[in-house]
């Protein structure tokens, strides 16, 4: 499950980034692999996500995951 934890965290942190860089600049991530229609782009898009409903079904109170005990708001 750390593994799980540790991936889905990495994509949720790319997909950030992302948006970041779109609201700041203008760019988009997707441009460099083919734009928001290639298939690259969308799989990032999807894994993205799926990263988000995993973290957000797994987090409860606190994270057994990480052992972080960190708490939603």
């Amino acid at each position: 499950m750390k593994s799980l934890h540790k991936i889905t965290f990495l994509l949720l942190v790319i997909g950030g980034l992302n948006w970041l860089l779109v609201g700041l600049l203008g760019w988009d991530i997707s441009r460099w692999l083919g734009g928001m229609d290639s298939t690259v782009a969308k799989l990032i898009y999807i894994l993205v996500g799926v990263s988000a409903v995993v973290e957000v079904a797994t987090h409860g109170k606190g994270c057994k995951a990480c052992g972080k005990g960190g708490q939603m708001m």
